[in-house]
């Protein structure tokens, strides 16, 4: 079901070939992070006729709707296509998201997030792949932000956020929706977001349209969105917590095999080795000079990771809500593109 990248193609001769599309952002107390993104979505270099902009608020108890209605005020007197909706109902960016789908009025819907920067050709690398027939999702790749503390240099080593490790999902690949783009028909086909769940929604979306057998997934490696790394314990552990969830629910909807536990004993004989091996062996290059302490540090941090993602693979359960889906009916009214 993942298909390959076809050879680069020459770039469309005219604007009005270009698919239209629209961009789906849920928004949660996000008032630190509209400014930049707002910056990086007027700097795409994707035609304006050709996408809209929704901008959809979950819920927050910051400033963040008195930001985004200013913001779309502001759009509208600068023709610019961004527009504000809000999901006051559920607490889930994936309610918050159909809420965006059923605003939309193009064939194409991508998606990201708050704390995500798309860098200015995003728009334009993702639309490719959808110049073939079958494709129907298409993942862009999603990068760390630069960062000096030692837990984002970690996450950066380990390329925590890259599609790459979803892609190769050993049950069915799928797309994260920090930079994820879909077609409607495949929507109208499979259903929307699962509005009760709270992580994991973008896997099983896109494992509900590929199990159909008629779409297809593909990498967008040129379109780019940089996400913030966590740069403390506590929002690491919470991270790999909700990777935990994630993958008890995905275990409940789609039969997941469940992580295996770190036992005990396993975490006793990695953290021997570290201490044993490649401490003994780090440690006298730090001293040189000839080594980096950030590195030292991966193995330790890798057994909190994992740590936490059992635990939070342990404590979950589906809520019966959350295995409900919402549908979305075909009005006539979208574009062709």
């Amino acid at each position: 079901m993942l298909a390959v990248p076809p050879e680069p193609q020459t770039v469309r001769s005219s604007q009005a070939d270009l698919p239209g599309v629209s961009v789906v952002i849920p928004i949660y107390n996000g008032e630190q992070d509209l400014p930049n993104l707002l910056q990086s979505l007027r700097a795409q270099t994707y035609p304006s006729d050709r996408v809209e902009y929704w901008l959809v608020d979950n819920r927050s108890s910051d400033r963040t709707p008195t930001l985004l209605q200013a913001a779309a005020a502001q759009a509208a007197q600068d023709r610019f296509p961004l527009y504000y909706r809000s999901q006051a109902q559920i607490q889930s960016s994936y309610a918050a998201r159909n809420v965006g789908i059923r605003a939309a009025t193009h064939n194409i819907l991508a998606f990201t997030d708050a704390d995500c920067r798309p860098q200015p050709g995003w728009l334009a690398a993702l639309m490719q792949p959808f110049s073939q027939p079958d494709i129907g999702i298409v993942a862009g790749e999603v990068q760390g932000l630069p960062g000096s503390s030692i837990l984002e240099q970690y996450a950066m080593r380990r390329q925590t956020l890259s599609q790459t490790h979803t892609l190769n999902h050993p049950v069915c690949p799928y797309g994260q929706t920090a930079n994820l783009a879909l077609r409607r028909a495949a929507l109208q086909q499979s259903g929307l977001f699962r509005p009760y769940l709270t992580t994991g929604g973008d896997a099983d979306l896109c494992w509900r349209i590929l199990h159909q057998g008629r779409w297809q997934i593909q990498l967008a490696e040129a379109a780019i969105v940089q996400h913030r790394h966590r740069v403390s314990l506590s929002e690491l552990r919470a991270q790999w917590q909700r990777y935990g969830r994630a993958n008890r629910y995905l275990h409940q909807l789609h039969g997941v095999p469940l992580t295996p536990e770190l036992t005990g004993i396993d975490c006793g004989r990695r953290s021997g080795r570290w201490l044993l091996k490649e401490v003994a062996i780090a440690f006298p290059q730090i001293l040189a000079g000839q080594g980096s302490l950030a590195t030292l540090l991966d193995t330790p941090l890798d057994l909190f990771c994992t740590q936490a993602r059992s635990q939070g693979q342990r404590q979950a359960s589906l809520p019966p809500m959350a295995q409900s889906i919402e549908w979305l009916e075909s009005d006539g009214s979208q574009d062709e593109g």
